[in-house]
């Protein structure tokens, strides 16, 4: 019995550190929770992306058997100038609308943190991103219209002439821009605003006390500690602003002109208007390979690994 128990003790002993870790009771009831989210995260992210993969190298129409065809799809894209247009396109969009949403998301956390001080008033500024983004579309795509919609009415009113706004080719983009910016600056000055608050007192206490004003406070202290936070505000709106799609598809669908057609409309285009659903999958791939190289170029660029608070 001895001899048992102190071979039992032996190999209890000799168990590896990172299997103690793994088979501890704390990190077993960690992976009960997650379990549920990690289903769905191997079933409809995992999964598909591996499957999309192999579909990038077949030509597949969603009707037939895939048929393997090596590198044919990239090399097709790489002299395809329409899924250039379309990228020179999500360029322009991601162009309009980072620096203007960065810069609003900034003041309006530094107005919530500063100056509104009432939660409900707060709220108000996160109630777009709250709304379906079908519905903001289709409600913008009335107020633009320039013969019924509010802002055109309001132009006739004043005995101006209507913008055409999503009618025309240099209006449309800014116009599909202005809609995703009046209902995402909310989110993304919320996660602003949770970054200031972890800014400690006594740094801008001591920046007045050598007689530093609002905005050397602002430009010399507050950005430079918010760096984290606006390096994962930067990030997300990034790949968020590729991924356009529901506002495109409510709006302009593309037009006038593929002024507003985006990769994701072309990519939707080719795999479900073409039944080309090999070819759309390897589009995908690049575009997911342009955001990886564009998420760690940002980050090394704005030191997402550092912070000034240490």
């Amino acid at each position: 019995m001895a001899t048992s128990s102190s071979n039992s003790m032996s190999r209890s002993l000799g168990k590896p550190g990172w299997m103690k870790q793994w088979t501890s009771r704390e990190t077993l009831v960690a992976l009960l929770f997650i379990l549920p989210s990690l289903v769905g995260f191997i079933t409809f992210y995992a999964i598909p992306a591996v499957r999309g993969v192999y579909y990038s190298f077949t030509d597949w129409d969603m009707l037939h058997d895939p048929k393997l065809v090596g590198l044919d799809n990239y090399v097709k894209i790489l002299s395809d100038s329409q899924f250039w247009h379309s990228l020179q396109v999500t360029a322009y969009y991601v162009l309009l609308n980072i620096p203007i949403q960065t810069a609003l998301a900034v003041g309006l956390a530094v107005m919530m943190d500063r100056v509104v001080k009432s939660t409900w008033l707060r709220s108000i500024f996160i109630l777009p991103w709250l709304l379906p983004s079908v519905t903001v579309a289709m409600v913008w795509a009335w107020m633009m219209s320039p013969g019924l919609g509010m802002i055109g009415l309001t132009f006739k009113a004043l005995g101006l002439t209507a913008p055409p706004l999503l009618g025309s080719t240099d209006q449309a983009m800014p116009s599909i821009a202005m809609i995703n910016i009046w209902q995402y600056t909310g989110n993304a000055a919320l996660l602003v605003f949770a970054g200031l608050q972890t800014i400690p007192k006594e740094v801008y206490e001591a920046a007045a006390i050598d007689g530093a004003d609002d905005l050397r406070i602002f430009w010399q202290i507050t950005l430079p500690l918010l760096r984290p936070v606006l390096v994962f505000v930067l990030v997300t709106t990034v790949i968020g602003s590729f991924q356009i799609f529901d506002t495109i598809a409510v709006t302009t669908k593309g037009g006038p002109v593929d002024a507003t057609r985006v990769v994701l409309w072309y990519i939707y285009e080719y795999a479900f208007s073409r039944f080309k659903m090999g070819y759309a999958t390897a589009v995908s791939m690049i575009v997911f390979a342009i955001l990886i190289v564009a998420t760690i170029f940002q980050m090394r660029i704005l030191r997402a690994d550092q912070s000034d608070l240490a």
